[in-house]
């Protein structure tokens, strides 16, 4: 199967016709991205063969995949959304610098357990990524003895591994992302005295993604004890594991917002409450448009705040988003993109304050004649998402590079035109 990155293409447009009558239908929402790459990373680690179902083949994946190949591990499809990995429990030199253009999550991780190969590893970006940070994780793997540069505080960044680590505990810093500390607890249990991984502060956002990975971790044989301020894992082995993703929930958010903004029902195959990952919690909240709280703390579902802010512009009042600090560094300024879209929209709709964001969803959008509204995506595929919601009920929202969106939901478009919803594309 082809892995090649979707091609960028940052001049077109995509319009979305307005739609405010009820959307009906059954789709089946992409694999989660988080648990797909994490389940990847996990099955790396084993020995023997693990069978991955309803995995998200998207670019984030893709790199991850592409990435462990050359670290040794044979990866092979057996479906589309059905991959087999074989693995031999250890990971060996890649011959060629690995890049994994705007992938937070397959930085993160490979960075980690990098240290476990004997020789070089050489991981590099887009220009995205050169300017998201690392640090924070450097510093914690530089602690235990491993040999990490890093110039620039972001990759690119070489580690120089000598098939483990000796370092008994470790303290990170994860107020830029909850992902340095997952990155460290499923690194552990291959260290030759085990390790504590301590966090420099209890409230961080993400959490649940933590919580997500501890679990996963178990699934794949190894077992953790909770402490006062971190864990503790002992030396053991994965063991090689058959595992079915549960559907992406920051994805599946764009489709319960059609839902509620268009008064409709769809059906995407699951139980929104049995979902494990942190922005399923959110589908309570969407279900209440537009009765939305006047403050919503979004630190613990980061990546449904787009999809919430959109909503938010159609409330009927002020809504404020807390907690949200931490969208500056992701894939754009997320807070700063989802203003500047709002305000294409309507000059008064959202402002900055600090690292709030506002929206005034007390203003008449409906009654705007406008039909020439252009949202720049930042080639951020939520930015794109979140705003095609804005153009079920309005006219002429056109957004930049709809080919971002690739990154995670790749078929998103297809699936907008499967619930009967048009869009014009154009140069």
């Amino acid at each position: 199967m082809e892995l090649s990155s979707h091609a960028n293409s940052s001049s077109s447009y995509v319009t979305v016709l307005k739609h405010p009558q009820p959307i009906q239908g059954s789709i089946r929402v992409p694999g989660s991205k988080s648990l797909t790459n994490r389940a990847l990373v996990l099955a790396a680690l084993s020995k023997g063969k693990s069978t991955l179902q309803h995995v998200l083949l998207s670019d984030d994946t893709k790199v991850m995949i592409t990435a462990l190949g050359l670290m040794g591990v044979e990866i092979s499809f057996s479906s589309p959304t059905t991959i087999e990995v074989i693995a031999t429990g250890s990971l060996k030199a890649p011959d060629q610098p690995i890049f994994l253009g705007n992938a937070g999550t397959a930085t993160r991780f490979l960075t980690a357990i990098s240290c476990l190969v004997d020789g070089s590893v050489a991981i590099d970006g887009d220009d995205y990524m050169r300017a998201r940070p690392i640090m924070p994780l450097v510093d914690a793997l530089t602690s235990l003895g491993v040999d990490v540069t890093c110039k620039t505080g972001c990759p690119p960044l070489t580690i120089n591994g000598r098939g483990g680590f000796d370092g008994k505990e470790v303290s990170i810093d994860a107020n830029l992302s909850s992902q340095y500390v997952s990155a460290l607890l499923m690194l552990a249990p291959n260290g030759t005295n085990g390790l504590k991984v301590a966090m420099q502060d209890d409230h961080i956002g993400g959490r649940g993604y933590i919580d997500l990975t501890l679990d996963l971790m178990q699934k794949f044989g190894v077992t953790t004890k909770a402490e006062d301020n971190g864990w503790s894992i002992e030396p053991q082995s994965y063991s090689a594991t058959d595992y079915q993703v549960e559907p992406d929930a920051s994805s599946a958010t764009y489709i319960w917002a059609m839902e509620a903004l268009t008064g409709g029902q769809i059906d995407i195959g699951c139980d929104p409450r049995a979902m494990t990952q942190p922005d399923a919690r959110v589908f309570d909240l969407i279900q209440s448009f537009p009765d939305f709280p006047d403050v919503i703390d979004g630190s613990q579902f980061q990546d449904a705040v787009p999809t919430l802010a959109v909503m938010a512009a159609f409330c009927g009042k002020p809504i404020r988003f807390t907690g949200i600090e931490n969208l500056r560094v992701k894939e754009c300024d997320r807070i700063s993109a989802l203003r500047e879209g709002l305000c294409n929209i309507h000059p008064k709709l959202a402002e900055e304050q600090g690292d709030d964001l506002v929206v005034y969803g007390d203003l008449d959008l409906k009654s705007l004649a406008n039909d020439n509204v252009l949202i720049d995506s930042k080639d951020d595929h939520r930015i794109a998402m979140c705003f095609s919601l804005a153009g079920l009920l309005l006219d002429g929202i056109s957004i930049r590079n709809p080919d971002c969106v690739a990154k995670t939901y790749p078929n998103y478009w297809e699936t907008l035109n499967e619930l009967g919803v048009e869009l014009v594309y154009s140069a």
